[in-house]
């Protein structure tokens, strides 16, 4: 019998145990351990007798087994590193992305029914389930620090879940200058938009950066703006002085209670926000931002796209699946008049030559003008021609950003002049 398959009988000999006399793994730890202890015990007796090969190293099985049913078994050690962002499950298979973006298998064995296992233990302190009536579930879990996104048969061929972890606190726009995620100007220019009620969409791939830049052009709203943020997992955690958060509410058992990203959005406009935050737009809750405009507020929202001309159209695209009877010419009508920003990032996946972590950028930063013809009409404001080279100002500052958003600034001052002397150079 391989170490595996002794590691798999005694952790089941020793789940029976704790069923039988209903042990919490929250609190009965040293019950628990005293368990398992006679089920390494009764393995290596066993194995004496000739039924299998024993355990060289008692203790250490104690302590793989304690660890599986306390904590997080083979993935405890992982999710406590913080360079670790991501962690893949796909059956018994475990790998996960480092601090460098480089993917990695876990060095230390596992069975898909452990990790099955070790999923419902993330889950249980939520009220999210994953079983064959609910094969799909998306979760905040680990004290609110990262989403579980999971999936098992029938929807699956197994069992394939993504671990996400949250780096996103108290990032300022200051910071992402420093980490050479744009440049001074790019930063003074979005803290002064920042200033009124705009209404800016950050797009990118996944993973991508848009939650960090939405954390920091958050933070560098005014203090007494009132701030809705609605989200289906929340990740954003800047501490709000007016305003809070909200997260939707998948059905229950019964089908009935379920809250969309859509409801809240339309919720909180009734609440006569400064500003409304939105992360991942991705379906109807889009319409329901259009009316942000009507409502007198300003907002801010991420969405999946490889530029920031393809987010306009993933705007209109997702509004439409509302289904108000609205034509594709109304909505892309509405987001040009309503629309200020879109700043695009993305992300360098391989190991950079400094060795550094990898790299995220805003690569372009472009106004949202009237529509003309068939189309969204934009202008870039700052454009990067790569990653890893300068993000640069155009020279443009559209006379409707003026507008809007110079009377911010102090008398005689604007969005130009300010973008100068931070630097900006046409």
């Amino acid at each position: 019998m391989s170490r595996v398959d002794a590691y798999d009988v005694i952790r089941r000999d020793a789940l029976g145990g704790l069923d039988r006399k209903r042990l919490r793994p929250e609190t009965d730890v040293e019950e628990i351990r005293d368990l398992v202890e006679q089920a390494v015990g009764v393995y290596q007796r066993r194995a004496h007798l000739g039924d299998a090969a024993p355990l060289a190293e008692p203790e250490g099985m104690v302590d793989r087994v304690v660890r599986s049913i306390i904590d997080f078994g083979p993935l405890t050690e992982l999710l406590a590193r913080r360079d670790v962002e991501e962690v893949f499950v796909e059956g018994a298979r475990v790998s996960y992305l480092d601090g460098f973006g480089d993917l990695r298998g876990l060095a230390v064995p596992t069975s898909e029914e452990e990790n099955r296992q070790i999923i419902e233990r993330l889950l249980a302190p939520t009220e999210r389930q994953l079983n064959t009536k609910y094969p799909l579930v998306q979760a905040r879990v680990l004290d609110g620090n990262a989403r579980l996104t999971a999936a098992i048969p029938p929807v699956a061929d197994r069992l394939s879940a993504t671990l996400r972890r949250y780096t996103v606190r108290d990032v300022t726009l200051a910071d992402l200058v420093a980490r050479d995620s744009m440049s001074d100007a790019a930063g003074a220019f979005l803290r002064a938009v920042m200033q009124a009620r705009s209404r800016i969409a950050v797009s990118g791939e996944p993973g991508a950066g848009k939650t960090t830049l939405l954390a920091a052009l958050l933070g560098a709203a005014p203090p007494g703006h009132c701030v809705r943020s609605c989200e289906e997992i929340r990740e954003l955690a800047i501490a709000l002085n007016h305003g809070g958060y909200y997260e939707v509410r998948p059905p229950g058992l019964d089908g009935t209670g379920e809250i969309t990203l859509r409801d809240l959005v339309k919720f909180v406009l009734a609440m006569r926000p400064d500003r409304i935050v939105v992360g991942e737009v991705r379906g109807a809750e889009a319409f329901e931002l259009s009316r942000a405009v009507n409502a007198g507020c300003g907002f801010l929202c991420t969405i999946h796209s490889n530029r920031a001309a393809d987010a306009l159209h993933a705007l209109v695209n997702a509004s439409l699946m509302a289904g108000e009877n609205v034509t594709e010419r109304v909505m892309r009508n509405v987001f040009s008049e309503s629309l200020d920003l879109v700043v695009h990032v993305d992300r360098e996946d391989a190991r950079r030559s400094d060795g550094d972590r990898t790299r995220r950028q805003v690569m372009e930063i472009v106004a949202v003008l009237p529509a003309l013809g068939d189309d969204f009409t934009v202008e870039p404001i700052f454009v990067r021609e790569r990653l890893g080279s300068p993000l640069l100002w155009t020279g443009a500052m559209p006379e409707r950003l003026e507008s809007r958003f110079g009377r911010t600034l102090g008398p005689g001052d604007s969005l130009r002049l300010l973008v100068e002397r931070a630097g900006g150079r046409p």
